[in-house]
């Protein structure tokens, strides 16, 4: 089983502004229209786990963009409402169960989205890649991708560049040996 984190942040590490909003990460030049590597990333993944803000927020995209079967992990929504109700699916419990359900439906490299889901997996250290695209704007406030934790290392696999000055990195999960 692998999970991963594919996200984009802003220089000071916020994911959204304080009401939640992302509109921030389009405000950047895009004339290449690239999808920043979004399509070659996405071959790869079997279904998403989201939180439930980050589905309320994809709830107002015109376009739903996931291929793949999408969870919305939520301990209080008995059901989804919005848009693209019926794209996605609720689960809960605690992640250990989630993750063997999902690997008996076969559903094995998993993409972690949203502030609170990926720090849950991280405090669990159930996070085995991360790639973090940094937008050339400080916030000055707003949602953190990480929150507490127990400290994790990661290898830095790779970077690379983007017009309008966006930068991927890809940090691999490493276990540290006792010496």
């Amino acid at each position: 089983m692998s999970n991963t984190v594919y996200i984009a942040t802003s220089i000071d590490g916020y994911i959204a502004r304080k009401d939640g909003s992302i509109e921030w990460l389009t405000e950047f030049p895009n004339p290449d229209g690239s999808d920043y590597g979004y399509a070659e990333f996405i071959r790869d993944i079997d279904a998403i786990i989201m939180g439930r803000h980050t589905f309320e927020t994809v709830s107002g995209f015109d376009t739903w963009m996931y291929p793949v079967p999408v969870f919305v992990l939520s301990s209080t929504l008995k059901q989804l409402s919005g848009r693209w109700a019926n794209k996605a699916e609720i689960i809960s419990g605690n992640l250990q169960d989630i993750l063997s359900a999902l690997k008996t439906r076969g559903l094995e490299r998993l993409y972690i989205d949203g502030g609170k889901t990926i720090q849950s997996f991280l405090a669990e250290d159930r996070i085995d890649r991360m790639v973090i695209t940094t937008i050339p704007i400080v916030l000055g406030s707003g949602i953190p991708l990480f929150g507490k934790s127990a400290e994790l290392h990661f290898r830095h696999d790779s970077t690379e560049i983007y017009a309008g000055g966006l930068v991927k990195n890809t940090y691999i999960r490493q276990s540290i040996q006792s010496s």
